[in-house]
């Protein structure tokens, strides 16, 4: 499931097809044959002409489906696993002296002190060399509790054995270089007259101790200095070497006394908002962030502020921005722009009740889109180029700045990571792409954070999600957008086209009820015809579905499907909500449960599974009281009710779900 660090294989990094891809490509194949199949027949020989009003819907619905299907599979048509070396271990090694400087971005809006400190202690422990890593907190929402928290964990961290070894060895370089320009000064004042001396034992030619001195001098001043403008200009006299080489020493001063102040590595930024001027939520304060002037680190990692990193984090990902030049023999810089990890949860209740395991997604959708060049970035556990981030952000700027020149003002806030809609990581990595650049989906678990833990939070984050990758799709369709290739545009679009799914499943979940209290069927027969071409086209999506989520826990994956079945109101609320122009709103996750009952935000998936049941009770009445007319289609439609009502059920569950005693002790010590 996740990469390992390995050495026994040549190079630093290699990436290799993900096991039984070419299984996986044979049933897709077959999947898709047979689905066209599925559709020739119900187009040309199974519309219910009486009742076009489910017929097309239904028919519809099912070519979407497969379209759906289609996009899938070529999603996952090459996923890449990839190996690399950690930063220390690659060979040639990079002297620590050249390795980048990394901030660290913890976003923080709303959230308890105590969460974003544990963030924050991980983040300053990682194996990193500490004068090369800046912490910083990002605080949105600018709390005084917040900033005394980072004033009090900025001064443990200095006080910390790591920090004052390095302030030793910070002073114990700049007293060296005092004493060498104290040593460089007490010379000054004879340079003038050895000059002089020098100049007058030239026409002494058998003086052995004036030749002696005089080819020293000339030593001295062809020895290479260590300054690049000393090197354009070298000197002509050992005055002017003196005086070059004292420039030298009180610039390489300033660095080290630099260097000790920069040692403050645990920092706080929090922006100022004009009130009735756009702050761009997230985006917003991470943007000002990197135009503030506060930052400059070569590489950006973003983490929320519940997501706790591990010690390794920096050194497995930065590797993949470096490629070795056998031409020069030196490392160059290549054009990735991001590496996104895994994203999992430490606090996920037994059964996961809310799905929020996504080894489907950060695993082969992740690793089909990476084998594409189009991984996502997905907000959290990512480490970005500054270079590029910057460069795209301030061309979008540019381009939206020809079309409305009032929107300077917001220059510091919509340079950098999209702020165009409230899903601002997939634009960003979207923008990324289409201006050339390249990123890496790097899966292995390298920081964990808290999920949601009721519905109502839940519900609120999916909803954003959907709403936001919808806005991407109105205002910049990646079928449309220059830049992108032909597989990055197939892989944005397949997950904007996913969101719509809602009105399908409404369809899919609405036939049987019809049937069961009208006998209406959208499809004209149900018997060896409907049999021979609809269960061989079934059964071999699920075969590659079950080929597709290989090592993912097989409840997992049920709890996966469960929630793209249940929420299909909340799809339909977010498509509805985009195409209508509502004012969309970013809403910050709440990092603590809020405790309650939720059955009244699942009110449309009760009416349906209500029904369902009652549609099947009066089946069986029929059934019992001698009218069930056409058994057969009735226990088809009855086997599609189960399967309904087993999807919505998680949902409904999830709706009235508690966490047990002890667990809800535990997670209120981690929340509060």
């Amino acid at each position: 499931m996740t990469s390992v660090s390995l050495t026994n294989f040549s190079g630093n990094s290699r990436s290799l097809l993900k096991k039984r891809t070419l299984l996986f490509r044979y049933l897709a194949e077959i999947n898709l044959i047979f689905g066209i199949w599925y559709l020739q027949w119900r187009i040309t020989h199974s519309i219910n002409f009486d009742a076009l009003w489910i017929s097309i819907p239904l028919l519809i619905a099912e070519i979407y489906s497969y379209f759906g299907s289609v996009m899938f599979v070529i999603g996952l048509w090459r996923p890449l696993v990839r190996q690399i070396k950690s930063l220390d271990q690659m060979t040639p090694p990079i002297p620590r002296a050249d390795w980048p400087t990394v901030d660290v971005f913890v976003t923080c809006y709303n959230e308890p002190p105590e969460i974003v400190e544990e963030t924050a202690k991980a983040a300053l422990a990682m194996d990193y060399p500490p004068i090369k890593l800046r912490v910083y907190v990002l605080d949105d929402g600018n709390s005084a509790d917040m900033r005394a928290m980072t004033e009090r964990l900025c001064i443990e961290d200095l006080q910390s054995a790591q920090l004052q070894v390095e302030a030793e060895r910070i002073d114990a370089e700049h007293s060296g270089l005092l004493e060498r320009l104290k040593q460089l000064e007490n010379l000054t004042p004879n340079t003038q007259a050895a000059e002089q001396w020098l100049q007058t034992s030239e026409s002494v030619v058998n003086q052995p101790a004036a030749g002696f001195v005089q080819s020293l001098r000339s030593l001295i001043l062809w020895l290479p200095p260590t300054h690049q403008s000393i090197r354009d200009s070298p000197a002509k006299t050992l005055r002017e070497r003196l005086i070059t080489e004292r420039k030298t020493l009180e610039e390489a001063i300033y660095k080290k006394e630099l260097e000790l102040v920069e040692l403050t590595r645990f920092r706080y930024i929090a922006r100022p908002k004009t009130p009735g001027v756009a702050h761009h939520a997230k985006a917003g304060n991470i943007n000002y962030a990197i135009f503030s002037g506060e930052t400059s680190g070569n590489f950006i990692v973003t983490l929320d502020a519940d997501h706790i990193p591990k010690r390794n984090f920096l050194k497995r990902v930065l590797p993949y921005f470096y490629a070795y030049n056998l031409s020069t023999g030196k490392y160059d810089q290549n054009q990735i722009a991001f590496v996104q990890t895994r994203q999992d949860f430490y606090n996920i209740p037994p059964g996961d009740p809310f799905g929020h395991r996504a080894n489907l997604f950060y695993g082969p959708l992740q690793q089909g889109k990476d084998g594409m060049n189009a991984a996502f970035y997905t907000g959290t556990n990512a480490i970005l180029r500054r270079e590029a981030l910057v460069s795209v952000g301030l061309q979008n700027f540019a381009d939206e700045f020809a079309k409305d020149e009032k929107r300077l003002d917001e220059f510091d806030l919509v340079g950098g990571v999209s702020s165009n809609s409230i899903t601002e990581d997939m634009n960003t990595a979207m923008r990324l792409h289409s201006a050339g650049w390249k990123s890496i989906y790097h899966n292995e678990l390298l920081a964990e954070g808290l999920a949601p833990d009721d519905l109502s939070s839940t519900l609120k984050q999916r909803l954003r999600w959907a709403q936001g990758t919808i806005q991407v799709l109105v205002r910049e369709n990646p079928l449309t957008k220059s830049g992108l290739t032909f597989w990055q545009r197939l892989q944005y679009f397949k997950t904007m086209y996913s969101y719509f799914s809602g009105f399908a499943t409404l369809v899919f979940i609405s036939c049987p009820i019809i049937y069961f209290f009208t006998d209406i069927v959208p499809v004209k027969t149900y018997g060896p015809d409907f049999a021979i071409h609809f269960f061989p086209a079934f059964i071999i999506n699920r075969l590659t579905f079950l080929t597709a989520t290989w090592g993912i826990p097989a409840r997992e994956v049920w709890r996966s499907e469960q929630y793209a079945i249940a929420l299909f109101p909340l799809l339909i609320q977010a498509v509805w909500s985009v195409l209508t122009g509502q004012k969309l709103n970013f809403q910050v996750t709440p990092k603590q449960r809020q405790s309650g009952i939720y059955l009244r935000l699942v009110w449309p998936q009760l009416v349906v599974f209500i029904l369902t049941i009652l549609g099947i009770l009066w089946s069986l009445y029929k059934f019992a009281i001698g009218h069930l007319n056409n058994p057969d289609v009735h226990l088809l439609n009855g086997a599609w009710a189960i399967y309904n009502l087993l999807l919505l059920w998680a949902i409904i569950r999830a709706s009235v779900w508690q966490p047990p005693k002890k667990v809800e002790k535990v997670s209120n010590g981690h929340e509060s």
